[in-house]
């Protein structure tokens, strides 16, 4: 049995996805900030928590986060006599999540590239196994 080809060192590194921001790919901010992207206008404390499946405090904390890292921004007021909290993406912090969303893409796209390039390719030559 032959010893595993060395990594190519243009490729050193390939997969240690420097690029993933720890703010941003936590699941649940993820969802919310997924679901403030796709509403301009921002959304309301009930609705932001039901679109994510959240609890309250859950919801709480997680905004807390994207606030102090300046991701979005939290208005507090009245609609009559009941308060609400209405909730929006910042311009930093929208363009910071366009810019994770490419990286996202760009890991995707990799992975299924290399994907259906090793399909073609026996998984023992790809090991740099050979017979014998």
């Amino acid at each position: 049995m032959t010893s595993k080809p060395a990594a190519n060192p243009a490729e050193s590194g390939r997969y240690a996805f420097d690029g993933i921001d720890r703010v941003l790919h936590e699941k649940a901010r993820l969802g919310i900030l997924t679901s403030l992207l796709a509403h301009d206008g921002g959304l309301v404390f009930n609705e932001l928590r039901e679109l994510c499946v959240l609890t309250d405090g859950n919801l709480s904390r997680h905004l807390q986060t994207l606030q102090e890292a300046q991701l979005v921004e939290i208005w507090k007021g009245h609609k009559g006599r009941r308060p609400q909290t209405l909730v929006r993406l910042t311009d930093a912090g929208r363009t910071r999540f366009l810019g994770y969303l490419a990286v996202l893409e760009s890991i995707v796209s990799g992975a299924l590239a290399s994907a259906k390039s090793d399909e073609a390719t026996a998984p023992a030559e790809r090991l740099g196994f050979t017979a014998g």
